[in-house]
Parts: C-alpha cells; sequence; structure tokens
C-alpha cells in the first residue's frame, strides 16, 4: 500500500512546500493539494515548488475539475511539470465541488468528465487527441505520463471511473462503504472489458493520530459534511437507495453549508454529524488503529491511502505514520535467513 498526504494550499505557500518535504522525508510516496482558486491559493504554482524541493514524489490535485480550467491548459501544465521533474504527476479529478459551488457554477455531466479525462491524459501522455473538430497534440512534448484518478460516489460516476479512469478515488474510510464502491468500480470495469485489478484503489481521509478522542473528533468533523454535499446530490438525483445507508442516513439533519470553512476544523455546519460517522469516515486515535483499520482496507484492494491533514497535529501525524504506521503495511525482508 502505497502513501499520500492531502494538503489544503493555505498562505504561506512555504509552509504547504514544507509539510510536503516533512511528509517525503516520512515515506509517503504521494502528496496531493486541493484544487479551488477562490478559497485556497493557485495549486500547481505550489506543485511546481514541491517538486522542485523534492526528489520521489509523485504531486497532484485532489481533485481538480473540467468546470474551472480549460482541459487543454490542464494538460499542458502536467505535460510541462513532467518535462522539467521527470514524470512525478499524477492527476485526481471528478465533476467539481467547491471550485464551481463558490462561483455559482454547476459541476460537470458525467459525459463532460469523460471526454475531459481522455482529452487531458491523452495530450498530457504526449499523445494526439480529436478536440473541437482538430486533432491537437503538445510539439514540445515528448515522453510525458499521466495517469488520471477518479473521484466518485455515485453509481453512474462509479461506472465511469471503473470505464476510463486509471485509478479510483473514494473519500471515506468506512470499510463497509469502500467495499461496495470498490466492487462497483471493479464491475464496471471488468463490464468494460478492462482487468479490475490494473485500476489503482484510493482512499482518502482524515488522519489524526491522539487519544484525546473528543478534540480529535471536533478537529475533524469538517470532513463529514464535506462527503455530506456529494452525498445530498447522489439523494437529490437518485433518491436514498442508490448507495449504500451508512452514506445516506446522517445527512437528515443537514440544514446547510457555508463553502467559506470548506475543509476547515472551524467549519460550523457540521453539527448534524455524529461521532459515529466521524469515527467510521476517518482514522483516528493509537496508531495500532490506524494501522488495524488499514489492513481491513487493504485487505479490501485499496492500493494508497491518502490522509488529509487539516487539522492541529501535522508533524506529529506525519511522525507517527512516518515511524510506525507505514512500516506495518509495508513489505518485511529479513537481512539473513
Amino acid at each position: 500500500m502505497d502513501f499520500g498526504v492531502v494538503l489544503q494550499t493555505n498562505p504561506p505557500a512555504t509552509r504547504t512546500i514544507q509539510l510536503a518535504k516533512l511528509a517525503e522525508a516520512h515515506g509517503f510516496s504521494h502528496v496531493w493539494t486541493f484544487d479551488s482558486h477562490l478559497l485556497w491559493e493557485e495549486p500547481y504554482v505550489i506543485h511546481s515548488a514541491i517538486l522542485a524541493e523534492t526528489r520521489r514524489v509523485t504531486v497532484g490535485p485532489f481533485v481538480t475539475n473540467p468546470a474551472t480550467r480549460e482541459w487543454t491548459v490542464t494538460a499542458s501544465v502536467f505535460a510541462t511539470l513532467n518535462e522539467l521533474y521527470g514524470n512525478r504527476t499524477i492527476c485526481g479529478i471528478g465533476r467539481g465541488d467547491s471550485a464551481v459551488r463558490v462561483t455559482n457554477g454547476s459541476p460537470v455531466s458525467l459525459a463532460e468528465l469523460r471526454e475531459s479525462i481522455h482529452v487531458i491524459r491523452e495530450l498530457a501522455n504526449s499523445r494526439p487527441v480529436q478536440h473541437k473538430g482538430a486533432t491537437l497534440q503538445f510539439p514540445w512534448s515528448r515522453g510525458s505520463t499521466l495517469d488520471v484518478w477518479v473521484a466518485a460516489y455515485g453509481p453512474q460516476a462509479l461506472r465511469l471511473a471503473g470505464e476510463v479512469g486509471d485509478g479510483y478515488i473514494l473519500q471515506l474510510a468506512d470499510v463497509d462503504i469502500a467495499a461496495w464502491m470498490i466492487r462497483t468500480v471493479k464491475d464496471a470495469a471488468a463490464a468494460a472489458g478492462r482487468d479490475p485489478d490494473s485500476l489503482a484503489f484510493c482512499v482518502a481521509a482524515p488522519m489524526y493520530i491522539g487519544d484525546d478522542w473528543p478534540h480529535m473528533r471536533d478537529q475533524c468533523r469538517w470532513f463529514g459534511g464535506m462527503v455530506g454535499n456529494h452525498v445530498a446530490d447522489i439523494v437529490a438525483k437518485y433518491g436514498g437507495d442508490a448507495v449504500p445507508a451508512a452514506l445516506t442516513d446522517y445527512i437528515a439533519g443537514r440544514t446547510g453549508y457555508d463553502y467559506n470553512t470548506h475543509g476547515r476544523a472551524e467549519n460550523d455546519h457540521v453539527d448534524f454529524v455524529p461521532d459515529e460517522i466521524v469515527d467510521r469516515f476517518c482514522i483516528l486515535g493509537p496508531a495500532h488503529e490506524h494501522i488495524a483499520k488499514l489492513e481491513q482496507l487493504r485487505e479490501l484492494g485499496v492500493t494508497q491511502f491518502a490522509g488529509y491533514l487539516q487539522h492541529d497535529s501535522k508533524e506529529e501525524t506525519l511522525r507517527v505514520y512516518g515511524e510506525t504506521v507505514i512500516p506495518a503495511l509495508g513489505e518485511h525482508t529479513t537481512a539473513k535467513s
């Protein structure tokens, strides 16, 4: 299992870069950042700085969308970063949440998402693509490689992830829900004639090492509110039976959402999220609790855990992961047998 860290690009940008470097030092393989241009600083500028100051980590947005960024420009960013830093980028993409809603926009259709994935991936892999009636290709790009991972919750989006994604991103760490989601994506991949095991499966959730449960829950309750936005969309479109009840029941008390505190521990519109959901959706507690839950997720086929660090114990959580959790989930060899 690989390990990633998910950062917000809050100022100062040097702090984000510092945390990325610390994550690499502790053995994380991926550094992801939010992509919401009004709420936070521009991620791709910071990605370039992260790549310049690290040696191994793969860097990308978690997640971008096809509405606020023109597709060929997005592809050009990745191909340029790859030319500069040696194919160390990755693209997480979805229909759009805060980046479009803050500007009174709407998430793109699944058809648009599907087409954007094709255009971005082909161009960023130094290949030609048909787009808007022309064959397009970057004449300056040679040997660039980019995987595109699709973030999804709803049934049709899960199907799309299985049909066209190089990987699937699930933003919650509930074991039962993850089992259902991963199975749905794998079934869609198989139905499309793809090898389901060729896809990457990334589970993302807040990770907090500690033993003060009330405090940890309050620091991570925002996550249930963020997930609730997507769940509310699914319920509105498909009804309550489209996804597991464990994912939909808790939003009954949801009355609104303030994007000004989106993804932040101080979010004051998440009182509807009960402690049970925080515990199920996140990974909290001492190291052995993290290891136990991650082992369950790995058994389901999860190939990467990406931990959100939007709380007040960033360095300590990274340290314990590097010294205890990541080694426990890695391969063990002996010097002599």
